[in-house]
C-alpha cells in the first residue's frame, strides 16, 4: 500500500513538472491539474500568507499548496465576518493557521484562534478498523520518521508567539475537547487524517457553530482518506446536509441558518 502511494507520488511529481514546462499558465501541484485562473497566487496578501505558512514548516521545503491555502484563506476570510471563535483540528507545524493569521491580520481582530494536536502523530487508539487495514498505521509511522509530522510542540508555540489570543491544545481528540471553551465558534478546521477523531469533534463543535459557520475538511476527497469521506458524509447526511467536494481534495460544509 504505502509503495504503492509512493509511486503514484513520484508520477503525479513527474507529470505536474512536465505540464509547468510545457505549459507554465497551467497550474500543476499538489493533486490537482487546471488551466483555469490562478491569478490568486500573485496578490500580495496571499503571497504574504503563503510565505508565513512556509516559515511555520521550516522555510525550506514548500508544500506547493497553494491552491489549498486559498481555499483556507477564503474560509477563513468569510469566517471572520461572523461573530464566534476559530478552532483547528490538526494542526501539526502550522502551515494554514499561520496563513490565516497573517491573511487576517489576527491582533486586529477579537477572535481567539484553538490549536488542538496529538503532536505526536496518530493516536493508535482512534484509528478504525478500516483505516487500520488501509495502512493508516504505516502511513502515521513514515510520516513521523520524515519528520512531516511535528512532534517539537515547543517549536511550535514558538511559531505562534507572534500573535495574542491563540490557545495550543496538545493531547488527543477527543479526549481535548472540553478544553475548548468557546460558546460560539464560525471556523472549524478538521485536519487529522483519520475518521474518528474528525467525527467526534464535528458532533462536539454543531451546536457551537454560528448559523453560516464554515466548516472546511483537509482530507475529505483526498486519495487515500475514504473512511473519513464517508463519515463525514454520514455526519452531513444525518442533518440533510451535503457536503461540497473540492478538486483540492479538501470538503467545505455550512452550517445552515436555523
Amino acid at each position: 500500500m504505502e509503495l504503492r502511494r509512493t509511486i503514484a507520488r513520484l508520477l503525479a511529481k513527474a507529470g505536474y513538472f512536465t505540464m509547468r514546462k510545457i505549459a507554465p499558465a497551467i497550474y500543476a501541484q499538489d493533486g490537482l491539474l487546471s488551466v483555469h485562473s490562478h491569478d490568486f497566487m500573485q496578490d500580495p496578501l496571499f503571497k504574504r500568507a503563503y510565505e508565513r505558512g512556509v516559515k511555520a514548516i521550516g522555510g525550506g521545503d514548500d508544500y506547493q499548496w497553494h491552491w489549498r491555502i486559498h481555499i483556507g484563506l477564503w474560509v477563513a476570510f468569510s469566517a471572520s465576518k461572523l461573530e464566534g471563535d476559530f478552532v483547528e483540528c490538526g494542526v501539526n507545524k502550522g502551515f494554514m493557521s499561520s496563513a490565516i493569521m497573517q491573511r487576517l491580520d489576527w491582533d486586529s481582530i477579537d477572535k481567539q484562534f484553538y490549536l488542538l494536536d496529538t503532536f505526536s502523530g496518530l493516536d493508535n487508539r482512534f484509528v478504525s478498523d478500516d483505516e487500520v487495514r488501509t495502512g493508516a498505521l504505516e502511513k502515521n509511522a513514515s510520516q513521523l520518521k520524515s519528520a512531516f509530522y511535528s512532534v517539537d510542540i515547543e517549536s511550535v508555540r514558538a511559531n505562534f508567539s507572534q500573535w495574542r489570543n491563540v490557545r495550543i491544545i496538545p493531547g488527543t481528540v477527543p479526549l481535548t475537547l472540553e478544553k475548548v471553551d468557546a460558546e460560539k465558534i464560525a471556523y472549524l478546521h478538521l485536519d487529522m487524517n483519520c475518521a474518528p477523531p474528525e467525527i467526534a469533534a464535528i458532533t462536539f463543535f454543531w451546536p457551537r457553530l454560528v448559523p453560516g459557520a464554515f466548516v472546511l475538511l483537509d482530507d475529505y476527497a483526498y486519495f487515500g482518506y475514504r473512511a473519513q469521506k464517508l463519515a463525514l458524509d454520514a455526519f452531513a447526511a444525518e442533518r440533510n446536509l451535503q457536503i461540497c467536494s473540492l478538486p483540492t481534495g479538501q470538503g467545505l460544509l455550512v452550517k445552515p441558518p436555523r
